[in-house]
C-alpha cells in the first residue's frame, strides 16, 4: 500500500509538472509569439499529461487538457463568441482515420497554420471580425480584416452570416517580408508569428502591408440558407459569395489514406503553411448529434503528419554571434535524410531549450522537420547533458552572459566593440534612411569585413583595389560590382542629419539628428563645439540624447572616423527659411492610414520641416493626435480623450496648422 501511495504521489506531482511546463509554452506561443519548446514536445509532453490524467482520474482545474488557446492580450478589445470555439482531436494513424469515418463520407482539408478568425457579416457587410484567443473570448480586429487580401467586405447574402477561417501569410510573402529587413535580427521567425503579430496590429496599415490571407473552414450561421444537411453544399455558398475556402478532397473509409497521401505529397511545394490535415463529417446533422467532449468536438479531427524522425549522432553545437550580441547555438550531427533531402545542422533557437534537450557532444539524438520543413531535434537518447555554454564571445573573446526574457533564457555578448555587433552598425550605416546604399546587404557586409576591405565607415568608398576579388564573389559579378559602385558614388551628395544619423549614436533617430543640425543651421563645428548642457536646450532632445551625442564625439576613435568619412562626403546645404518654421516647440503623434500623404513618414517630414517633431506616444505636451478614425478605441485615441488632446483629421490638421497646403506634392 505504501508503495501504491508513493507511485500515485510520483504521478500526481508529474501531471503538476506537465500543466505548469505545457501552460508555459501555451503562453509563450499563444500570447507573446515566442517558442520554448517544439511542436513536438509539446505533443509528447500533451499525450503524457493525457494518459496520466485517464490512469489516475486526477485532472486540474487549469490543465491543457481542459483549456483552449490562452487569455487574450489586453492591447485590443475582447469580446466573447457566441458560440465556444473547441480545439479539435488529433491522430497521426491514418487507419485511425478510417475508423472514424465508419460509413460516413466527410470533407479532408489542410490544417492552416495561422491565426484563427471569426467574421460576421450583417445586410452583406463585414461588420467584426473576432480572433479565436481562448476559445471563450477573443480579440476584436475588425478593422483589420477589412484589409486582408482575399476577403470581400460586401457580399450577396444580406442575412446575418458567421464562419470561421485562418488568417495566413504564405510562405513567398513571408520570404518576401524579411527580404526587406536589413538586420537579420530583426527579420520574422516565421510565417504564423508574423501573421499573429501582423493580425493583431492596433494599426491596420500595419497589417495592409503584410499581404494577409484569409482561408475559410466553417461555416457557423447563415439564416434561411438549406444546405441539404451538406458540409460541401456550406463551402460552395462560401465559395459563391467571393470566400477563398481551404483546400478539401470529398473523402470515405476508402478512399482517405490515398486523399492524405496525396495532400502528403504536396506539402512541400504548398505555398500556405499547414501543420496537418483535418477530417470533418459532410452529414452535418449526423456530427452536431455526436456532441462534444469538454475540450473536442466530435464530429471533426485533426491529422498530424507523423514526423519523418531520424536517429544521428550530435558532433558539435556552434555558438553563432548575432548583431545584436545573441548568441544562437546551433547543433551540428552527423547527416541524415529527412523527407528527401539530406540534413546536418538544427538551430537549438535559445539556453532554455538546449538545457531542456541535456544535450551533449557525442549524444545520440532524434531529428525531424517540423511540418516537414524547418529542420529541429526531437529527443536527446543519451541525454549526458554536458554542453558548456560558453564565458566568451567566439567572435570578440568578450565575456558572455544569460539573460531571461519571458521564461526563455538567451545567451549575449557583453562587449560593445564586439565585431559581429559592429556589422550592425555597417548595416544601419548604408540603410535607406541614412546613406542609402544599395547592394550592400548584412551578408555582403559580413564577407567585406571578414576579408578586411572595411574597417571604418570611409573604407566603404574605396572598394575598388579589390574589384577583382568581389566580382569572384559568390552572387556578384561584373555588373553588380559596377552597380555597387554607382550606389556609394551617388551616396557621396548627403544631408548632414543624414550623416549624423548613419554613425548610430545611441538615442539618436533621424528626427533627433534633424533637430540638432538644424539648430546649428548644419554647421558642424559648431555642432561639435557645443556640451551637454547646450544641447540640451535644443527643445525635444533633452539630457539623454545630449549626453550620448556628446560623449559619442569625445572619444578619439568616433572623432577620427567622422573626420575621414567627412573627405569622402559632400553635404547638401539645406537652406532653412526661418519663417518657414511654423511649427516650432510643436509635438505631434500620428496614427492610422492617411489620404492626402502617401505615407505616415510623408507627413512626418513635412511636420519637421516646419521645426515641428513628431513623437511615437501621447503626452500632456502633444499639441493634438492626427487620426482620420476619431471612433477608434486604439490605445492613442483612449490617451488623447483622457488627457484632452484634440484628435484632428488629416485635413483638420492641413488646415489649422498647414495654412490649408498639404505639401504632399
Amino acid at each position: 500500500m505504501e508503495n501504491q501511495n508513493k507511485e500515485q504521489d510520483g504521478r500526481t506531482e508529474r501531471i503538476k509538472e506537465l500543466v505548469k511546463l505545457l501552460n508555459r509554452a501555451s503562453k509563450a506561443y499563444y500570447a507573446e509569439d515566442v517558442e520554448i519548446m517544439s511542436n513536438y514536445e509539446y505533443d509528447k509532453l500533451y499525450d503524457e499529461l493525457a494518459e496520466l490524467e485517464k490512469e489516475t482520474g486526477i485532472v486540474l482545474s487549469n490543465s491543457p487538457t481542459l483549456q483552449v488557446g490562452y487569455e487574450a492580450v489586453d492591447d485590443l478589445p475582447k469580446e466573447r463568441h457566441e458560440r465556444p470555439m473547441l480545439s479539435l482531436g488529433k491522430t497521426k494513424s491514418r487507419e485511425e482515420l478510417q475508423e472514424w469515418l465508419g460509413e460516413q463520407k466527410a470533407l479532408l482539408s489542410w490544417k492552416l497554420d495561422g491565426l484563427t478568425v471569426v467574421l460576421t457579416y450583417s445586410g452583406g457587410k463585414l461588420v467584426k471580425a473576432v480572433t479565436r484567443g481562448n476559445g471563450e473570448v477573443g480579440e476584436v480586429v475588425t478593422n483589420n480584416a477589412k484589409v486582408f487580401k482575399n476577403i470581400p467586405v460586401s457580399i450577396s447574402y444580406m442575412g446575418e452570416l458567421a464562419l470561421r477561417g485562418e488568417a495566413v501569410i504564405t510562405y513567398s510573402d513571408f520570404q518576401k517580408i524579411n527580404e526587406k529587413i536589413e538586420d537579420a535580427d530583426a527579420k520574422y521567425k516565421n510565417p504564423r508569428n508574423l501573421c499573429s503579430g501582423s493580425v493583431r496590429q492596433l494599426n491596420n496599415e500595419v497589417t495592409a502591408g503584410r499581404n494577409v490571407k484569409f482561408f475559410a473552414f466553417s461555416l457557423v450561421k447563415a439564416e434561411g440558407v438549406d444546405f441539404h444537411n451538406s458540409r460541401e453544399e456550406q463551402f460552395l455558398f462560401l465559395q459563391k459569395l467571393g470566400f477563398e475556402t481551404v483546400e478539401y478532397q470529398m473523402v470515405d473509409s476508402g478512399s482517405v489514406v490515398a486523399a492524405v497521401d496525396g495532400f502528403e505529397q504536396k506539402i512541400e511545394g504548398y505555398d500556405v503553411p499547414s501543420d496537418g490535415l483535418v477530417l470533418v463529417y459532410d452529414d452535418i446533422a449526423y456530427g452536431q448529434s455526436l456532441g462534444t467532449t469538454a475540450k473536442f468536438p466530435r464530429d471533426s479531427i485533426a491529422f498530424k503528419w507523423a514526423d519523418e524522425v531520424r536517429e544521428t549522432t550530435l558532433t558539435e553545437i556552434e555558438w553563432s554571434p548575432s548583431r545584436t550580441g545573441l548568441i544562437n547555438p546551433i547543433a551540428v550531427f552527423e547527416p541524415v535524410e529527412l523527407e528527401g533531402t539530406t540534413v546536418s545542422r538544427a538551430s537549438v533557437h535559445n539556453i532554455s531549450i538546449l538545457k531542456g534537450l541535456k544535450l551533449g557532444i557525442g549524444d545520440r539524438i532524434t531529428v525531424y522537420k517540423a511540418n516537414m520543413i524547418i529542420p529541429q531535434i526531437a529527443e536527446n537518447l543519451t541525454g549526458s547533458d554536458t554542453i558548456r555554454i560558453p564565458e566568451l564571445c567566439p567572435v570578440c573573446g568578450g565575456r558572455t552572459k544569460v539573460s531571461q526574457i519571458n521564461d526563455v533564457q538567451s545567451l549575449y555578448c557583453t562587449n560593445e566593440e564586439c565585431e559581429a555587433k559592429r556589422i550592425k552598425s555597417f548595416t544601419l550605416f548604408v540603410s535607406r534612411n541614412a546613406m542609402n546604399i544599395d547592394g550592400l546587404s548584412e551578408a555582403t557586409l559580413e564577407k567585406f569585413i571578414a576579408k578586411g576591405y572595411i574597417h571604418e565607415f570611409a573604407d566603404i568608398f574605396h572598394l575598388e583595389p579589390y574589384r577583382e576579388e568581389i566580382v569572384e564573389m559568390e552572387g556578384f559579378g561584373e555588373k553588380s560590382y559596377q552597380n555597387l559602385i554607382n550606389s556609394i558614388e551617388k551616396a557621396r551628395k548627403t544631408t548632414l542629419p543624414r550623416l549624423v544619423f548613419s554613425l548610430g549614436i545611441a538615442n539618436i533617430g533621424l528626427a533627433n539628428a534633424k533637430m540638432i543640425c538644424g539648430h546649428y543651421h548644419n554647421n558642424v563645428d559648431e555642432m561639435l563645439a557645443a556640451d551637454v548642457e547646450d544641447l540640451s536646450a535644443i527643445d525635444g532632445v533633452g539630457e539623454v540624447i545630449a549626453t550620448g551625442f556628446y560623449e559619442y564625439f569625445q572619444k578619439e576613435e568616433n572623432k577620427n572616423r567622422w573626420e575621414n568619412l567627412l573627405k569622402e562626403v559632400e553635404i547638401e546645404k539645406e537652406e532653412l527659411d526661418e519663417g518657414s518654421q511654423t511649427l516650432t516647440g510643436m509635438a505631434f503623434v500620428i496614427t492610422g492610414s492617411l489620404h492626402s500623404y502617401a505615407s505616415r513618414n510623408e507627413l512626418k517630414e513635412v511636420i519637421e520641416k516646419k521645426g515641428g517633431k513628431v513623437t511615437g506616444s501621447v503626452t500632456s505636451k502633444t499639441i493634438c493626435l492626427i487620426n482620420n478614425d476619431n471612433t477608434s478605441s486604439s490605445s492613442k485615441n483612449k490617451k488623447a480623450k483622457e488627457l484632452q488632446i484634440p484628435i484632428l483629421t488629416e485635413e483638420e490638421f492641413i488646415e489649422q496648422y498647414l495654412g490649408g497646403q498639404s505639401d504632399a506634392d
